[in-house]
């Protein structure tokens, strides 16, 4: 089963008028068993700024959410996308997000944010940085790219 890192502007995409139909079907897919919600410490620290019906959208899929820790090895990778130039320090939370999800190794993070995060010379320099490091290659996408395809 995919396990699928978020930032919080999946979570926020619930409500935005452009990205909420996706948004909520990967929440829908999440409900449903299909595939494991995976949140970090980054994003419930970003969380606790957001407005209440934001902060709440994780309740209904809370007992089902995997939680992973911001620590040294990611914050060193972190560190490497800056020193790289993938991002400015301006971004260093995108950084951050990123590293995590590839340190802990997981299947896909997903975002809505495309000019740091889910865009293709981000995703190749963030490889670049991984593989230079010893990490796996990492596939950043949309909500949009990772639900499951319904039959008609």
């Amino acid at each position: 089963m995919l396990k699928i890192y978020m930032d919080t502007s999946v979570i926020g995409g619930c409500l935005d008028e452009e990205f909420s139909v996706w948004s909520c079907a990967l929440f829908d897919e999440f409900n449903a068993g299909l595939k494991i919600p995976v949140v970090s410490d980054i994003t419930l620290q970003e969380l606790e700024y957001a407005p209440e019906k934001i902060r709440q959208i994780l309740s209904p899929v809370e007992d089902k959410i995997e939680y992973v820790y911001f620590n040294e090895e990611a914050a060193s990778l972190a560190r490497m996308y800056l020193n790289e130039q993938v991002v400015t320090p301006q971004h260093l939370l995108d950084a951050q997000h990123i590293a995590l999800a590839s340190v802990m190794r997981l299947d896909v993070p997903v975002s809505w944010n495309f000019k740091h995060i889910v865009n293709l010379n981000k995703i190749r320099l963030y490889n670049s940085v991984n593989i230079k490091c010893g990490y796996p290659m990492i596939d950043i996408r949309s909500p949009r790219e990772v639900l499951y395809e319904k039959e008609d």
